[in-house]
């Protein structure tokens, strides 16, 4: 518990310091020993993220999941050219229909097909076409800060080199590729501030390649990708042991980066952040704007890059430096995913359309569409954050550069010991703020309030010694 009595005066009228340490100015916020500010709640869905909410429609989810799982495989090494079976035959259809969804947009939502050739190596043993499919929803006002929400639509059986055999792969990944593909043609016909990507990705099953051409063409062109979501086994809300948990979806967010530097571990062991690293920022915001009676659902935040030795189509973006994270259903059933199609002991094995909860799917639309519409229509994350350390004092001096579409700003901190922000500070629209908390005692974040309330993710500040 913060021991010290600090109190809060903010302004735009006072550029270099929003707050006043001593004393209590008018407009202050005091808290005796609670420390300084309000608790942090959740965002409400407002009426217009209602709507758009209430327009995801479970029986198309469906029907997306089962036209893919129709095409026999998916796997990334069968025919590129036959009209009904394979990875060709995917890829042709979903662009298809994301062209359908881009015709009511006016013009907003282009569509597009990513090719490379990814020349051989592990799982990829000839010269091999990957194709991404892209609908990219272009932002009114910053159409180059960017959000991407990913499924990959290539699939595998219980050899991942067998290109032949029957590989529905209803759950992993048709159930992603249905969250993305129903959240495009929901979004065609809004106007969001920034551009969101709606991506299918392939040879994700050989080694995330689709993925990973993806985040280095962004990262190639210097994209401001400020989020990405892979939904990676959203379909099904069941365990191998037939329990059910259906109202719950898994959010995999790492901690220490997977780009970090040595010079970056070194700063972070001497300031901490473990728990506050871009995808642990972003994860806390899904929470915040996801989580309520419009999505139905709870999102239970894991402080892992990804499941236990395995990995998913976030990890390209992590290495590229982009906050990233991964969706997955609660539990998930093992003899339905990376199997042949067979029965055994009168168990069925493979991964079917007939062991999808296709509610459940449409549920884990609903938190991604929650969460894309509130960073796109909110100001970005602040850029520049930092925390003055030119002198040793018990105030913390925090700065950072103004977001586009801020009208103001709030700091937040929390005890070291809490998972989540506790506090905030409403500073006022100005790009310095010195609270009379001791930086050795709590951690501080910063965020930006657009015109509408909608709130950025926090931003984690680094040391400025100037």
């Amino acid at each position: 518990m913060v021991q010290r009595r600090a109190f809060l005066a903010a302004s735009a009228a006072l550029p270099l310091a929003a707050t006043v340490l001593g004393g209590t100015p008018a407009g202050a916020v005091e808290l005796g020993d609670r420390g300084p500010g309000r608790p942090v709640l959740p965002q409400r869905p407002d009426r217009e993220l209602r709507a758009i909410l209430r327009e995801v429609d479970e029986r198309r989810v469906e029907a997306i999941v089962r036209k893919l799982a129709s095409f026999g495989t998916r796997h990334t090494l069968s025919s590129q050219d036959d009209p009904k079976r394979g990875i060709g035959a995917a890829r042709d259809w979903i662009f298809a229909e994301l062209q359908r969804y881009a015709a009511a947009s006016d013009g907003r939502m282009i569509v597009e097909l990513q090719s490379y050739i990814q020349p051989p190596g592990d799982r990829v043993p000839v010269p091999t076409r990957i194709t991404n499919v892209l609908a990219t929803l272009r932002g009114t006002s910053e159409p180059g800060r960017v959000y991407v929400v990913s499924g990959h639509y290539d699939s595998r059986c219980s050899d991942p080199m067998d290109a032949t055999s029957d590989a529905p792969g209803a759950d992993d990944d048709a159930s992603g590729v249905a969250v993305s593909m129903e959240l495009a043609r929901v979004f065609a016909t809004r106007e969001t501030a920034a551009t969101i990507v709606f991506a299918a990705v392939a040879g994700e099953e050989q080694g995330l390649h689709g993925a990973r051409h993806l985040a280095t063409q962004f990262r190639a062109a210097n994209t401001d990708v400020q989020a990405m979501f892979t939904n990676d086994i959203v379909g099904s809300s069941t365990a191998d042991d037939g329990t059910r948990d259906p109202r719950t979806i898994r959010l995999f967010a790492e901690g220490v980066p997977t780009a970090e530097t040595p010079a970056e571990a070194n700063l972070r062991r001497s300031i901490g952040g473990e728990n506050d690293s871009p995808p642990r920022q972003l994860a806390r915001f899904v929470r915040s704007v996801a989580e309520n009676d419009a999505t139905g659902m709870n999102v239970r935040v894991v402080y892992r890059r990804d499941r236990y030795l395995r990995g998913g189509d976030h990890i390209p973006f992590l290495e590229q430096r982009y906050p990233a994270a991964r969706f997955t259903e609660p539990a998930e059933n093992f003899a339905h995913q990376h199997q042949n199609v067979r029965v055994e002991n009168g168990v069925q094995f493979g991964d079917l359309p007939e062991f999808c909860d296709f509610g459940f799917i449409a549920r884990v639309a609903r938190v991604n569409g929650a969460a894309l519409w509130s960073l796109a229509t909110a100001p970005g994350t602040p850029a520049g954050v930092g925390i003055r350390t030119a002198a040793l004092t018990n105030a913390s001096e925090l700065l950072w550069q103004r977001s586009a579409g801020a009208v103001g700003y709030e700091v937040l901190w929390r005890e070291t010991t809490a998972p989540d922000w506790t506090h905030r500070i409403d500073v006022g629209d100005v790009t310095t703020a010195k609270i009379d908390l001791s930086k050795d005692n709590v951690f501080f974040g910063v965020r930006a309030v657009g015109p509408s309330g909608h709130r950025s993710p926090v931003a984690y500040p680094t040391p400025v010694t100037t």
